[in-house]
């Protein structure tokens, strides 16, 4: 009873400061805020949805942009057959990509270490292989999603009616990965990764809960990359499957710190904000140099993150 008060508690806070985030972006009247701040809180689900899994279970997935691109697919293909509301697009694309990553789970977790993130990785090549020849969803060439001016109904802005659902949808995922650590989920998936073979002896269904994690962390990206077509305008394969969303939800969890939800919220907000900024004042080639070197930086000096500093700072006071 008193964790479910707590997880309540934690939700309403997190629903104030998401409100408070929505009231500042829109004072200060300049619409690269939401554009830059939507990309920002994308970042924030794809790296607590990649460390339900590479985190909490320990098994490093490779595969992030095929899950993102299946939620985007998923839009492209409902917006030429009947467009739907965005929120609805969610769900489907939650499904979508939730059902892959439970059969790809179902196919490749009785692979462990490298050989799961290898997995992984002919994972995405193999759907956008199959992108890139469907010409439904415009192919090699790409789609065009054009995007209404506004939301009449709120009375807002397209683009901040996007930046409040990717706001929602990272509440969403951080109150999701804070209540999976906190309860018997989460124990479940500590002792998978700190000793698989040791769990299994003790008769931890480790398979059962690797399929929940693959499927959770699978229906998280897919949700990200449910508004994206709306977001971007016109969708490629190149852009769908882009690196820097294999390499930064790898990235952001690494940096702040795996064994906790803070990590990827921590490591989201610093590396994304460095991105938008070297983007804007540099160039956007620039980014997955500062993420490449930030990492090997992290991996050496500070291996479970700035979590892991600030826990260690606090222990030797």
């Amino acid at each position: 009873m008193s964790s479910t008060i707590r997880s309540g508690s934690f939700v309403l806070a997190c629903t104030v400061v998401a409100a408070f985030v929505f009231a500042g972006a829109r004072s200060i009247g300049n619409d690269y805020v939401f554009f830059a701040g939507y990309t920002v809180l994308q970042f924030i689900v794809l790296a607590t949805a990649w460390n339900i899994l590479g985190g909490y279970t320990g098994y490093v997935n490779f595969g992030t942009a095929a899950f993102f691109a299946l939620g985007a697919y998923a839009t492209v293909f409902f917006h030429k057959f009947y467009p739907l509301p965005v929120p609805v697009l969610l769900v489907i694309g939650a499904a979508v990509s939730g059902l892959i990553g439970l059969g790809m789970g179902y196919l490749t977790l009785r692979l462990r270490g490298a050989f799961f993130s290898i997995a992984t990785l002919a994972l995405a090549v193999v759907l956008q292989t199959l992108v890139v020849n469907w010409n439904y969803v415009g192919g090699a060439r790409g789609a065009y999603v054009i995007r209404p001016a506004e939301v009449p109904e709120l009375a807002l802005p397209y683009i901040q009616y996007l930046f409040l659902i990717m706001l929602a949808l990272a509440v969403m995922a951080i109150a999701t990965a804070r209540i999976i650590e906190h309860s018997k989920l989460g124990f479940g998936f500590a002792t998978i990764r700190d000793d698989e073979l040791a769990a299994e002896a003790s008769g931890v269904p480790t398979l059962k809960l690797k399929l929940i994690a693959t499927t959770l962390s699978g229906a998280l990206m897919g949700m990200a990359g449910a508004p994206f077509p709306y977001y971007i305008g016109y969708l490629q394969p190149s852009s769908a499957f882009a690196l820097e969303y294999a390499v930064n939800s790898i990235a952001m969890p690494m940096i702040g710190g795996t064994t906790s939800w803070v990590g990827p919220l921590v490591g989201a907000l610093l590396l994304g904000t460095l991105q938008q900024v070297t983007t804007v004042t540099i160039s956007s080639a620039v980014s997955l140099l500062i993420v490449g070197v930030l990492l090997v930086g992290f991996v050496i000096i500070a291996p479970n993150g700035l979590i892991g500093l600030w826990r260690q700072a606090f222990l030797k006071r």
